[in-house]
């Protein structure tokens, strides 16, 4: 069962989905402007939040980025439009996945299931890991508790950061390709470099080390991504991370 929001300006599509989620045992809450859906999840704790783009008041693509400026939550976006070019877009700008209206409350809920999994809410994403923390130098992460630790500190990370950390922590020294990254930390088969480029930086800066000066994120040129423990004595605690839009 998930805490859900479905945000939905089409009366009968929204009684709908609310109705078979409801029978299929979450509990859900509904709004149908964007204005009303930064309320609800401002003050209110979801699971997940399925969000429609055609809204009256913004448009979901816009909303998709105010809500990443409050929130982690995982967001499954659920349009009729199906441009590959903007499918791209809300992908980099943190959708977790894109239904193609029309489409059945069982394909729906299938594609939750998937999303939870990932985001910790119904298991460790990705795959099955064992129970206990991954230990990599100093740094400590535990998939099932989703906690974080650099030399006994913790740290602050965002969902999907803690995703890549956790997947490259379970394969220590070994260079993981960015195709691999997407498909398994994304479930993309399709993406930008960028977007791995982004979340690598954001967690140099909160390991306290940088793309020139690598501790435990090693860039191999041309093929991808290693974590192995920093040959040098333990880093400092580093420093606060600037505030992340």
């Amino acid at each position: 069962m998930a805490r859900l929001l479905v945000v939905e300006d089409d009366p009968f599509v929204r009684s709908a989905l609310i109705r078979q989620l409801t029978e299929a045992s979450h509990t859900v809450r509904s709004v149908g402007t964007a204005l009303e859906a930064l309320r609800e999840v401002a003050q209110v704790g979801f699971d997940l939040v399925i969000l429609d783009l055609g809204l009256p008041d913004l448009d979901g693509a816009q909303v998709l980025k105010m809500l990443r400026g409050i929130t982690d939550v995982p967001v499954i976006v659920a349009t009729a439009r199906d441009d590959e070019a903007e499918i791209i877009r809300l992908l980099t700008d943190g959708a977790d996945d894109y239904l193609v209206k029309p489409f059945s409350v069982a394909h729906l809920t299938a594609r939750m299931a998937a999303v939870l999994r990932r985001a910790g809410r119904g298991g460790a994403p990705g795959e099955a890991v064992p129970s206990g923390a991954l230990r990599v130098g100093g740094l400590s992460v535990d998939p099932l508790r989703r906690l974080a630790e650099l030399d006994g500190g913790a740290l602050d990370l965002t969902r999907r950061e803690f995703d890549l950390l956790a997947y490259l922590a379970g394969r220590p020294g070994v260079v993981v390709p960015r195709k691999e990254l997407l498909a398994e930390v994304w479930q993309q088969s399709y993406g930008e470099d960028q977007t791995i480029d982004v979340h690598l930086s954001w967690l140099r800066r909160k390991l306290g080390e940088t793309a020139a000066r690598p501790r435990y994120l090693h860039t191999v040129r041309g093929v991808g991504v290693k974590l192995e423990p920093p040959e040098g004595p333990p880093s400092v605690p580093p420093e606060a991370p600037l505030e992340q839009a």
